[in-house]
Formats: structure tokens, sequence, C-alpha cells
């Protein structure tokens, strides 16, 4: 395929299989300028596929950087309400909504670590409606992404700058299965596959989780009604979304107060345009207690005090590291992907989805039932050659989940 052949497919893929546009639909999309080009291609296939109208919201780096570095301290603490007000709309007209993701990784590194936080919880307060229908699958949303030069210089800072963005572009066509023409039916037996995995996880009925990896030892306890999910969801009308693309997890929700241990990153995690590296975390009845980074800990400690749930566990991630991203070698500087080549963990909000008949409930009810609540959901990546993690059962009794970083079964 030519490279134009691979952006119509790779378009095709994220409006059809990523947010799977429905006739009449409402369409939202948040993006950069560094993805104009990309962006055109993606609101035609919308239209194609029947939406009634695509909006989309772009910002710029430049732009984004001059107002950490030069608003007022007060606007900090604000939010723009007709924000809050355009994303209440989408989710009441059932629109559906997509991020294309270009962003540079060190757009904000520099910034006092307390800007960035105080406009982070202020933004998680003013769309608080918002991420609970994007938590639990009320709306259809995805997210993919494409090369910034930027982005493009940091994953591949050794080749000649003329070659930095197609070295980007293959590593992600690759990862997103673009290139042979026949994307939608690879992602279907995909999605098949990992729902095989979660379906064989919740037929096991684990009540424990147990982690050991060099700089890890944490156990990890599941609430009695969880459930494993794949990267395949599906809205309250069972219109069926893939949020993340490329995907290679299945996953569930931590019982909020029983992680114990400690654990060390394997991967870089990048926070509000910010490299935090280095870390390891330590919890005792589900808390962070102690957290301290070689690299971003000012951002690292911001991120898990924005609010209490900031500081407790909302996601478990099964990833192998014979999986594609990993075995590729390449380091994306991009949760998004970096997230798919690891066993991940996530601070903050758990996926009320994770939980048998926790889609509907509040914040109250989800807190009942063990299950974490917070303006954060962060992952961070734990996953190596040298990871085991067993399931216990009920009865104490215990088998192997992975070994030496892959599926034990």
């Amino acid at each position: 395929m030519t490279f134009e052949e691979k952006l119509e497919e790779y378009a095709d893929l994220a409006v059809r299989v990523g947010i799977n546009v429905q006739p009449g639909q409402y369409v939202l999309i948040n993006t950069t300028t560094d993805t104009l080009d990309f962006t055109r291609i993606v609101v035609q296939k919308a239209y194609e596929a029947g939406a009634k109208r695509v909006h989309v919201n772009f910002t710029d780096g430049p732009i984004s950087r001059a107002f950490y570095d030069m608003a007022p301290e007060s606007e900090m603490s604000e939010f723009p309400a007709w924000v809050v007000a355009q994303r209440d709309e989408l989710i009441e007209k059932q629109g559906a909504l997509l991020w294309i993701d270009a962003e540079d990784p060190d757009l904000l590194s520099g910034v006092p670590a307390k800007r960035i936080s105080t406009q982070q919880k202020v933004a998680g307060r003013a769309l608080e409606k918002y991420r609970a229908a994007v938590m639990s699958d009320k709306v259809a949303w995805s997210i993919v992404a494409i090369p910034s030069e930027k982005w493009a210089a940091k994953v591949f800072p050794n080749l000649p700058k003329e070659e930095q963005i197609n070295a980007l572009w293959e590593a992600i066509f690759k990862t997103v299965r673009i290139g042979e023409g026949k994307a939608v039916e690879q992602w279907k037996t995909h999605i098949d596959e990992l729902e095989s995995r979660a379906t064989s996880l919740n037929n096991k009925r684990f009540k424990k989780l147990i982690y050991r990896a060099p700089g890890t030892e944490l156990a990890i306890e599941l609430p009695e009604k969880h459930l494993w999910m794949s990267g395949a969801s599906r809205t309250p009308d069972q219109t069926a979304f893939i949020a993340n693309m490329p995907t290679e997890e299945v996953y569930t929700a931590p019982l909020k107060l029983g992680v114990n241990g400690y654990v060390r990153n394997t991967k870089p995690l990048v926070y509000s345009g910010n490299v935090i590296d280095e870390f390891t975390l330590t919890f005792e009845n589900g808390k962070i207690v102690k957290a301290q980074a070689d690299v971003g800990n000012d951002l690292l400690q911001e991120l898990i005090q924005n609010d209490e749930g900031s500081a407790y566990l909302g996601e478990i991630a099964l990833v192998p590291h014979e999986s594609p991203i990993s075995s590729s070698g390449i380091l994306f500087y991009n949760t998004l992907f970096d997230e798919n080549a690891s066993n991940h963990l996530a601070i903050g909000e758990a996926y009320p989805t994770c939980v048998e008949g926790a889609r509907d409930l509040e914040e109250a009810q989800l807190q009942a039932l063990g299950i974490n609540t917070s303006i954060t959901h962060e992952d961070f990546m734990i996953g190596s050659a040298e990871m085991d993690i067993d399931g216990e059962h009920e009865d104490g009794t215990t088998e192997p989940i992975f070994r030496k970083g892959n599926w034990a079964f």
C-alpha cells in the first residue's frame, strides 16, 4: 500500500472500528494542529459513515505552553464553562468522541508542577459528568495517534531528522495493523483473542493477584464481582467500539483497600507534557504511603495528591512481554502505545464496567463496593521479562498467570 492508502485505511479504521460512527450521530474530535491533514481525512470518513455533524477542537503545542508560562496564577484555578457545556451536550446527544494524539512528550517540561496540577484538578472537577460517561462507556470513544516532529524526534533521536517522522509513521501503522488492506478483519480476529483471555480469567474468579519482579512485591485483591474486560467496549445501546488503538490488554478493577506491597515502573510515564521515571510506589491497605521518582518527582507527588482517590489504584491490566509493541523494542514515550507493551496499573479512577452491575451507580455506591473514584486516571507501566504473577483463589490455593513476563496458561 502507498502511504496515502495507509492514511485512508487508518482514518477509516478510527471511524468505523474505533468510535464506530452510527448514522445521524454527532462526532467530536479533539486533536492538535500537527494532525490537520489526517484529521481532514477522518472528518470525511465520519460523514461517509453517516455522521450528522463533525466538530473538531484543535489545540497547538506552543499556544498551550504559553498558557502555562504566561497566564496569571489565578487562571490556573479556572476552567472554561463552554468546554464543559460542549462535552455535556455530546453526552446528551449520545455522540462519539475521538482523540487524535500527536503531542510533544516534553511540551510542559520546566513548568512548575503546582501550576500543572492545579489546572488538572480544576479540569477534572469541571468535567466530572463527562469523565464519568467515558469511564462507564456511556458514549463511544477512542484514542488514536499520529506523529508530530517533536514526538518523532523523542522516539528516534539517532535517526536523521528527515527520517524520524516516517519511522514513527511506520511504527504506528504496524501497531494498528495497517498496511495490508485488511485492518478491519485483523482487528476482529485480535479482539476475539483478547475476549478469550478475558473469559478465561473471569472463569477463574481469583480473589487476589500476586506480582513478583525486580523492585516489585505486590498483592492486589479483586472485588467480589470483578469482570475482566478486553479492548472491545459497548455503549448501553450495545454499539461496539475500541477505546484504545492499539490495544493488547485485558483489564479489571482492583479492590480499593486491598493493595499491599511495592512496585517499580519499567517504562517512563509521560504526564502533562513531562516525563516521570525511575519511581517506586509503596501501598498499605490500598493507599500509596510512599512515592519516590528519580525523574519528575515533584510532579509525581502532585499527581498522587490530586484528590483522595489519586492515592489509590483504579485499574489492573495484563499485557504479555512478547506483545507486538514490546517486541518492536521501541519506547514511544506515549502511554497509548507503551501501556500496550507492558503489564500496567492505573492510579485513580476505576472503570465501573469492570464490576458487575456497577455501570450506572453513583460515586458513593461505587465506593461502597470497593471501587475507587477520582478525577485522575493515569496508567504506568510495570511489566518486564522478569515478572511473575500468580492468581490466588478463595481457598488460598494459587496458580500461575504470568511467568517471565508472558501468559502461563
